[in-house]
């Protein structure tokens, strides 16, 4: 803070401190800035993990209640789900059905221990999923696309970018 200076009674500052205040507040103005800018180019919300990096999935989060993992390959929101099966086993697959995808909503809810197909009302056993390839049910993620470390399930980058075409029409929000 400046100095203050005795003129007859009053004290009044001398405007010292004026410089070290307009950098601080040069300062909020950009970081308020920045944020706005990446807020901007990032569409205004938070849609998951990008196509930059390989999607990880922490073991512990996965139980027998299918969770769903937003991830967001260029300008395509894509989701993957994770559910552990009555073995134990963690099942993957890509929240969008091998049939119905390019309806647009040909992604699954759960209902109890099944997944429904929301535009053909398919059922599917949450014991099938990764396990069942073709017909009306999620796409499995298995194999070379995904990896265990011990710790969590990563899939891999390159596989969700080549399967992004599934997710053109994709409707869920």
């Amino acid at each position: 803070m400046g100095s203050l200076k005795q003129s007859g009674r009053k004290m009044r500052p001398t405007g010292k401190s004026d410089g070290k205040t307009f950098a601080i507040l040069g300062l909020i103005v950009l970081i308020i800035l920045g944020f706005i800018l990446f807020k901007t180019v990032s569409g205004g919300k938070d849609n998951g993990r990008s196509a930059l990096e390989d999607l990880k999935i922490a073991k512990s989060e996965v139980s027998e209640t299918a969770k769903f993992y937003p991830y967001k390959a260029g300008e395509t929101n894509m989701e993957v789900l994770a559910v552990k099966a009555s073995d134990g086993s963690i099942r993957t697959a890509l929240n969008t059905c091998q049939v119905c995808f390019a309806s647009g909503r040909g992604y699954y809810i759960q209902e109890g221990n099944e997944l429904v197909c929301q535009n053909c009302g398919n059922r599917f056993k949450l014991d099938q999923v990764e396990k069942i390839k073709g017909g009306c049910n999620p796409v499995p993620v298995g194999g070379e696309n995904k990896i265990d470390d011990g710790t969590n399930i990563v899939i891999s980058r390159d596989f969700l970018e080549q399967s992004k075409g599934l997710f053109s029409n994709w409707k869920r929000r």
